[in-house]
């Protein structure tokens, strides 16, 4: 179970702003996430906390295939990311390193920011604490999902490459 507060954003978040350009020659993710979302929010990494959620409306990742946009959103603590629509190449990089991402516009819409979520990955069930209310975003896929769980990608393999 997920649980944290909501940082909300609008339509259009694109990698430029979830990281800016003048730090893709950083590669620590610690030292990335301290300049996670800073040209939309400049106090974002120091106001946020473990376990804590972002929240946008449509195309949230947007621009270009860059990974050190989930990599710094995930380096920062954040927990999951939840939008009405999400870029589709920012989706896949973000299961490939394991930061959980999960679509639910009525969620966006009924929810504020500083609203405190309690998110099952399994079932898609979001409850915004908040305000007593429930979502239903669409669960994973179990291959998706065993991604997620495992870390990423690269883990998910090491896991299946042991096991045999």
């Amino acid at each position: 179970m997920i649980k944290g507060r909501i940082y909300k954003f609008g339509a259009n978040v694109d990698t430029d702003a979830i990281i800016p350009a003048r730090y893709l020659n950083v590669s620590e993710p610690a030292e990335l996430a301290k300049h996670c979302m800073e040209d939309i929010d400049e106090e974002f990494a120091n106001r946020i906390k473990a376990g804590d959620i972002i929240m946008a409306t449509s195309n949230f990742g947007c621009g270009s295939s860059r990974e050190h946009a989930p990599l710094c959103i995930k380096a920062a603590g954040v927990s999951c990311v939840i939008a009405a629509t999400f870029a589709r190449i920012f989706f896949r990089n973000s299961i490939n390193i394991g930061l959980p991402l999960l679509e639910c516009p009525e969620a966006v819409e009924g929810s504020c920011e500083g609203d405190e979520l309690r998110v099952e990955l399994e079932t898609g069930v979001i409850e915004n604490v908040s305000r007593d209310k429930k979502f239903q975003a669409r669960p994973y896929p179990e291959f998706m999902g065993n991604i997620i769980n495992s870390g990423g990608l690269i883990e998910y393999t090491r896991k299946k490459l042991v096991s045999g």
